[in-house]
């Protein structure tokens, strides 16, 4: 197939990887729905995919990779920069030179006799001031077909794109798909991506983490702006007024179901509602009018499939109902259609697993889904998805919202003093693991701003960042902490989450409206309990005030832990949060002498 583009910075490159992989064929990825459907129909052909009940799930297919192949490896994740220290202590390094090498041998023929394709994708809303630009190139149709979803792919891009030679350059190949030659490695400094011997997502679609994040954080850096694990939504009252907050959290802390977040019944009632602009990745800018503007850079959702049903999840299970893509679920046989742990209470009696094996409901011992197993959906497809979605100029941002799962010490809300705590509070982030992880059960796992697998350069340098964007905002967002996993004596929970978490929203978008006042405490600002709306809701006074209780106890300890923490970032700790860190120690100290006297 000929050339997209007249590009030489393109072309050569393109040159330099099929003269590595050596593939049968070349073909372009132009974008047109008559290309895709042909590249369908052929991985149907192969097996590589399945087609889906097309009454049920118009335009979805199913997808089953290998048992080893299931979820983003870390250990095999390296930042490849020139000087180790721009990696830091909380990455995996490589040196460049060296991962070219490794990595040209893995790729050396590893295409022949496969067809390789050339993906231009953009990463935001094509020609947006926000987006940028990068190929992928890759053996598998799998990847295609899902890079479609996730990104903006096709001709328009190569439009925009011209003859600059500003592009993130990624491979990826099947390989062999040999466990113990499996990379990620990641060249910040040459805006490059190499990925190999695996066919999983998270590994193998190199729009999503490995340049919306890993690569962006470091252009960012560079370029004065910010990549951020964060999701984007918008807060519309009943006066038609739309307030955008970006918040990040660890994995299991419940950020999909608050992108998507559906409001009470007295809210709704009322004209409220919740518009989501982006369930995983911010791309965030100053403007002109000293505030911070964000994107989403992504066209999809790429969600975990267990526990996300029509009650915990209703417009992300929405959005999976047509051109979307299921990868390691249960497939049930009688009606072609796809089912996963608490998907609904009528799992298939005949279906096959996640492996392709022979699986009941009724009766099998294993778990028909994959833990891991996902959805590509496009974004579009959500009904709460924002009419600002696309916007090539983004969304203006009033406040960021972290999150974490703490048992004890975090309260359900509180507000930083001012931006420079903000960032002492989201580079202190933590959640406390639960039975379902592996090993003990209420360890502290340091996760600063939800990044720390994701940041492409060293993290100290990535906090004096933060700290510098603060100092050319004039007007930047408040910044806040939510904790909805406070539990009782007995372990159990005591604010109900899900969409009452709408009431803690409401009671931020007033604190950036300056229309409540707060409590001044030791960590920052404290609502006031009065301020949280509790109408119809079954949580007493009594217990909203535990919620609200600083437990001096319980943050002594973490300070410690905080310590440790900041250890090891090294050096590279800017002197601001070293600050902000015996600020907190002061105050807890003045705390637990006044409660003794």
């Amino acid at each position: 197939m000929q050339n997209l583009t007249s590009n030489k910075n393109v072309l050569k490159w393109i040159d330099e990887v099929v003269s590595m992989t050596k593939p049968a064929e070349v073909m372009w990825i132009d974008g047109s729905e008559e290309q895709l459907n042909m590249l369908r129909e052929e991985a149907c052909k192969t097996g590589e995919l399945k087609a889906l009940n097309q009454e049920k799930y118009p335009g979805c297919y199913y997808h089953r990779s290998r048992k080893d192949d299931v979820a983003r490896m870390e250990d095999k994740t390296y930042i490849c920069s020139k000087n180790k220290e721009n990696a830091g202590p909380t990455n995996n390094w490589k040196d460049p030179e060296e991962a070219y090498k490794l990595g040209r041998e893995i790729f050396k023929n590893s295409m022949s006799g496969r067809i390789m394709y050339i993906i231009p994708y953009s990463m935001g809303p094509i020609g947006s001031p926000f987006s940028k630009i990068g190929f992928e190139v890759t053996d598998s149709i799998y990847v295609v077909l899902n890079m479609n979803i996730m990104t903006r792919i096709g001709r328009k891009v190569l439009d925009v794109l011209g003859d600059s030679n500003d592009f993130v350059r990624g491979v990826h190949g099947k390989c062999t798909l040999d466990i113990d030659k499996r990379y990620i490695f990641h060249f910040p400094e040459d805006n490059t991506i190499w990925s190999c011997n695996s066919a999983y997502g998270g590994n193998v679609l190199l729009g999503k983490k490995c340049f919306a994040l890993r690569i962006a954080s470091y252009q960012g850096w560079k370029q004065g702006w910010m990549a951020e694990h964060m999701l984007i939504l918008g807060i519309e009252n009943p006066a038609g007024e739309v307030k955008y907050v970006a918040a990040a959290f660890p994995s299991a802390c419940g950020k999909t179901n608050l992108a998507m977040l559906i409001p009470p019944e007295i809210y709704s009632k009322k004209g409220y509602k919740v518009w989501t602009v982006g369930d995983d990745i911010a791309w965030l800018r100053i403007k002109e009018d000293g505030r911070l503007w964000a994107i989403n850079p992504e066209a999809g959702f790429f969600g975990v499939a267990p526990g996300t049903n029509l009650k915990s999840n209703y417009n992300a299970m929405m959005s999976t109902k047509k051109n979307a893509i299921f990868t390691n679920v249960a497939y049930n046989l009688d009606d072609d259609t796809v089912w996963w742990e608490k998907h609904d209470d009528n799992a298939p009696e005949n279906a096959l697993d996640w492996q392709g094996n022979p699986w009941s409901g009724r009766t099998s011992k294993e778990k028909g889904a994959h833990p891991n197993s996902r959805f590509t959906a496009p974004a579009k497809n959500c009904p709460c998805i924002s009419k600002e979605w696309e916007s090539p100029e983004g969304v203006p941002i009033s406040a960021i919202i972290f999150g974490g799962r703490r048992a004890k010490t975090a309260p359900l809300v509180y507000q930083s003093r001012n931006w420079q705590h903000g960032v002492f509070v989201g580079s202190i982030l933590a959640s406390e693991t639960t039975a379902a992880a592996a090993g003990k059960v209420g360890v502290v796992r340091r996760d600063p701003m939800a990044m720390l697998p994701f940041c492409g350069y060293n993290m100290g340098d990535y906090f004096a960042h933060w700290l510098e964007m603060g100092e050319k905002m004039s007007n930047p967002p408040a910044i806040f902490h939510v904790n909805w996993f406070r539990t009782n004596e007995e372990g159990e929970f005591l604010w109900p989450g899900y969409g009452e978490n709408f009431r803690v929203l409401e009671w931020i978008i007033k604190r950036c409206e300056n229309k409540v006042a707060a409590d001044k405490a030791p960590i920052g600002f404290i609502p006031k309990a009065e301020d949280i709306n509790t109408e119809e809701l079954d949580v007493s006074e009594e217990v909203l005030r535990e919620l609200l209780t600083i437990d001096g106890d319980s943050w002594i300890k973490d300070v410690t832990s905080i310590e440790e923490f900041y250890k090891k970032i090294g050096d590279t700790l800017p002197k601001e949060l070293k600050n902000e860190l015996n600020v907190l120690k002061q105050n807890l100290n003045d705390l637990l002498n006044t409660s003794i006297a």
